[in-house]
């Protein structure tokens, strides 16, 4: 026994050390070439290092010029990633004035750092610095460096200023009452949107740098206090881990930092809507958002989380319960109805009245095909003409799509191909999917419907009973950082139920997720469902308003 506990507790110690260690990553080979190169006083030196990297870049400029009229001194910067009129007014204007009105005196060599620093740069981000891969990181960023002869520090300047897009309605979550915005590439401006919804000093973003060349900024976001610490530090440590050339956007963190890598069901979320974001993080969740992506990656997640949308808790509750199970019975039906049409046809038409089994059977004389290769082939026509619509250009997509299903499937139906019956079979089950909120989930649904139809091309029903026992089977072993992804499934949890087949009223679900171990469970004040209880003061009921100027 005590041996056990001994083996216990060497083994979480070494997990503990797994976790604090410092992970070495490779970086840009010309910036693991200049991480210990100091600048020198000298100005010609630094400008052969500088031109050395930088090379025949069109668009890096440098230019020569006098500070004070003294100096020698030299600017770098990137013409396509700043703003030309901040380095102006700002930077250009205040270093080329030559003292000459009374009262001014001169600038000496030692005093020339502090009088910059502190009294001529009319910028708020400006900093020192001396190391020469550091200078380069922030031409990089847009940053503009001014180096004067007979210092060895350079001035960095933030003057940034790259075009981007407007915050506008997001294309793929929208809603019909609730916010109209959605994230943008620039992570400056989605940390704004966050920000401008959680107005609290306990809201923590923590930048990390991903990538060896694109050096792509990662923010981790949560809430002090809410979130469980020890999920903030796992995601701290699996996006430590990874070691790649570069990072174009959050799909790429979202394939490193899931549990299951052979799975065909989203273990992330990701989300383009900032009210979504804000949401998930005040139930203790962690949100993580990479520069040049609009799309905002939510974990820990679970598989209710894909048909419940923000709309849900934007509405009252008894009508939304009411469209939350509707989609839920899309999500089922999309999946196993076109399996379940197979091998009802193939091996049970028994099961299904007289009369409808003599239309189906007078639909389907002519077709040559079995009913599994008829179900199949109209299926992946339906995936191709899906992808098609999805890739064309939007105003040729929209012909393609009534073309494709009014043209093609009566062309199809008339030539033999298919019968009417299978025809309508995958129209409904094609609707059912689109009622899927998260693409990703119903992806996985429209590829798992292929081994079913199989498997009831086979089996029969008892094909289709195996192939979904063997689905929820593997749905219960999977796990997001830990939480089973059946939650609050399995393992029940009675606050939990409250937000899954029903959306229970915002009042009544006073408690966080259990199941993502809160620092802070309690969301809704015992006083406000208190006041809740209580009956309505009818203040304009006219009755009573009769009585009071009656009694007057």
């Amino acid at each position: 026994m005590n041996n056990s506990d001994g083996n216990s507790g060497s083994s979480s110690q070494s997990t503990a050390n797994n976790r604090s260690r410092v992970i070495t990553k490779a970086s840009s080979p010309i910036l693991d070439q200049t991480q210990n190169v100091k600048l020198t006083a000298s100005l010609e030196t630094t400008i052969q290092e500088i031109q050395s990297i930088m090379k025949d870049d069109s668009d890096f400029i440098q230019r020569r010029f006098q500070v004070f009229g003294e100096y020698n001194a030299a600017i770098f910067y990137y013409s396509s990633m700043i703003d030309q009129a901040m380095i102006n007014s700002s930077i250009m204007k205040p270093l080329m004035h030559v003292p000459g009105m009374p009262g001014e005196k001169r600038i000496e060599q030692n005093e020339l750092h502090d009088v910059l620093m502190n009294q001529i740069i009319y910028h708020s981000e400006v900093k020192a610095e001396s190391n020469l891969s550091a200078i380069v990181e922030g031409l990089l960023r847009g940053h503009t460096a001014v180096i004067i002869d007979g210092l060895d520090q350079a001035f960095l300047i933030s003057t940034s200023n790259i075009d981007k897009r407007a915050v506008d309605q997001p294309a793929t979550e929208q809603v019909i009452r609730g916010p109209r915005e959605g994230f943008i590439e620039l992570l400056d401006k989605n940390i704004s949107l966050i920000r401008y919804r959680l107005q609290t000093p306990e809201l923590r973003i923590q930048t990390m740098e991903v990538g060896r060349r694109s050096r792509s900024r990662v923010a981790i976001c949560y809430m002090d206090g809410i979130t469980n610490a020890e999920l903030v530090n796992e995601v701290k440590h699996r996006i430590s881990k990874i070691d790649i050339d570069a990072v174009l956007d959050s799909g790429y963190l979202e394939q490193f930092i899931e549990d299951n890598h052979y799975t065909p069901f989203p273990q992330v979320q990701y989300t383009e809507r900032p009210d979504k974001v804000v949401a998930n993080l005040l139930e203790g969740r962690v949100a993580i958002l990479v520069n040049g992506s609009p799309l905002a990656l939510i974990v820990p997640t679970v598989f209710s989380q894909f048909y419940q949308t923000a709309e849900d808790y934007t509405e009252r509750f008894v009508m939304m319960s009411a469209i939350r199970l509707a989609r839920l019975v899309a999500l089922v039906f999309s999946l196993v109805f076109p399996s379940l049409y197979v091998s009802i046809i193939s091996f049970n038409p028994e099961l299904i009245p007289t009369e409808f089994a003599v239309a189906v059977a007078g639909g389907r004389a002519g077709v040559p095909f079995p009913a599994v290769i008829e179900v199949l082939i109209i299926e992946i026509s339906m995936e191709v003409l899906r992808e098609a619509t999805i890739r064309l250009p939007r105003q040729i997509g929209g012909a393609l799509s009534i073309v494709g299903v009014l043209v093609i499937g009566q062309a199809a139906v008339s030539a033999g191909f298919a019968s009417p019956i299978t025809v309508v079979i995958i129209a409904l089950t094609t609707i059912g999917s689109f009622a899927t909120p998260a693409y990703n989930a119903a992806l996985s649904l429209r590829l798992l419907r292929f081994p079913l139809i199989i498997f009831a091309g086979i089996f029969g029903l008892y094909g289709v009973v195996i192939g979904l026992i063997l689905i929820a089977n593997h749905l219960l072993s999977l796990k997001s950082f830990g939480v089973p992804y059946l939650t609050p499934w399995v393992p029940g949890d009675i606050q939990g139920m409250k937000d899954l087949l029903v959306r229970g009223p915002l009042w009544r679900m006073g408690n966080r997720p259990s199941f993502l171990y809160p620092e802070d469970s309690q969301r809704v004040s015992p006083d406000t469902v208190t006041g809740m209880n209580e009956p309505p003061y009818n203040v304009l009921d006219p009755e009573e308003i009769t009585k009071e100027k009656g009694s007057e």
